[in-house]
């Protein structure tokens, strides 16, 4: 009978991480993984969390629990880092991070003892590196993604330069961050507890502005200045990292520097090459085969595997190929050239960036069929600011688009909104 009554309390905790628009799949791996981060009452409360950020007045309401009491275990669930708190016009509010990317990784973000980080390691694996689902999922469905590549700026023409916007370079998002907080790799330290760990650096993950902020105050990152986080993006590019952040414009809240051996992004873009798992740069390496002489270094090095050596049939000659569906436009390649026989040309079309969270959040949802979860969030009606920035950013896309929030959201109010943008 306790066992039927803790899987009840994961359970709902699994469909309320499912009102994200990127949520998990349930496995017997994942009732093992959300029961070392969580016991059963709290599940139980944190399924009752709405999607948007709550104060603990909020949230003392929901759970029908003394406030005093109810402030207590947020503080508790924000020190873990199960929690994000956020001080906003001297209002401390809560907002519950998705699995990935959030909690999952928090949990691995500094060596603590108060949970088995080998045994979690291990659970991770398995549900992401073995078990496939979730991981598909999380990285192939729908066309805007969670992430994207930064161009290795070290490499960058200054024709290139030109055509570079400040959000794509990894070295404004540190400049313009209000906080910087860099912990151990999630990637490389759980491969490190299950023996598959490369010898690339582990303090390396950045993260920036209220997720720093809140990661940093309960000890999950240490907090750095600029010049520091820009020394460690330059100790990436010699170990020749690659820059995986938010998709976004502004506020970006994370970079993750990437090898390919360890890292789930750069995993996923070479098991589902063929479905986009990431948004790439803008950029694609082009070869210049009058100085390349195919030493093969650039295909070694690839993180990603985009580059081969083939032998032309005609004349035995090795020539490099650079495959066009795999290619992140990181720039590794040209960086390990000891030929300068690579350079970077912009790709077709160019690669289009959500502006902020609240964009990129709609916007996926739209595309997993999840945009109800967003306006009609169960947990709390919505203030008209939050409703305004959902429907802000409807309006403000393709038609066909519109079409499949009003389908999905089945609203007479929405429907007559995006007819009067017609007008």
């Amino acid at each position: 009978m306790a066992h039927k009554t803790i899987k009840t309390s994961y359970d709902h905790l699994i469909n309320r991480l499912n009102k994200f628009p990127q949520g998990v799949t349930p496995s017997e791996l994942l009732y093992k993984i959300l029961k070392m981060l969580f016991d059963e009452k709290e599940a139980e409360l944190v399924a009752l969390l709405p999607i948007k950020p709550f104060t603990a007045e909020k949230a003392s309401k929901l759970w029908k629990i003394e406030l005093i009491k109810t402030q207590y275990i947020l503080d508790k669930l924000a020190s873990r880092a199960i929690l994000i708190d956020i001080e906003q016009n001297e209002e401390m509010q809560y907002v519950l991070p998705p699995p990935m990317a959030g909690f999952f990784e928090f949990s691995l973000m500094r060596i603590r003892k108060d949970i088995d980080q080998k045994v979690l390691s291990e659970l991770f694996y398995q549900y992401m590196n073995v078990e496939e689902d979730f991981i598909k999922s999380l990285f192939t469905e729908g066309e805007t993604k969670l992430g994207r590549v930064f161009v290795n700026e070290s490499v960058l023409s200054n024709e290139n330069a030109i055509h570079v916007l400040d959000y794509e370079r990894a070295s404004e998002v540190i400049k313009n961050a209000t906080h910087i907080g860099v912990g151990v790799c999630y990637c490389r330290h759980k491969m490190e507890h299950i023996g598959r760990n490369c010898d690339a650096p582990m303090e390396i993950c950045m993260t920036f502005n209220n997720v720093a902020r809140s990661l940093t105050k309960h000890g999950h990152a240490r907090n750095i200045d600029k010049n520091e986080c820009l020394d460690l993006l330059d100790k990436a590019y010699d170990h020749n990292l690659v820059q995986f952040g938010e998709n976004v414009r502004e506020d970006i809240s994370f970079i993750c520097n990437c090898c390919g051996c360890c890292c789930e992004a750069l995993l996923a873009s070479k098991r589902f090459a063929i479905m986009n798992p990431v948004h790439t740069s803008n950029f694609i390496p082009e070869i210049n085969s009058e100085n390349c002489n195919a030493c093969g270094l650039c295909e070694k090095k690839c993180p990603v595997d985009a580059i081969r050596i083939e032998v032309q049939e005609n004349s035995n000659e090795k020539v490099v190929i650079v495959g066009d569906e795999r290619c992140l436009g990181c720039g590794v390649c040209i960086r390990v050239c000891n030929k300068n026989s690579i350079v970077l040309k912009s790709r077709p079309e160019r690669v289009i960036t959500p502006l902020n969270g609240t964009h990129r959040a709609v916007i996926m949802a739209i595309e997993r069929g999840k945009l109800q979860n967003l306006i009609f969030d169960n947990q709390v009606l919505w203030n008209h600011r939050a409703m305004a920035a959902v429907l802000g950013v409807i309006l403000k896309l393709p038609p066909f688009k519109q079409i499949m929030a009003s389908k999905q959201v089945k609203s007479r109010y929405l429907e007559k909104l995006i007819q009067r943008t017609d007008l």
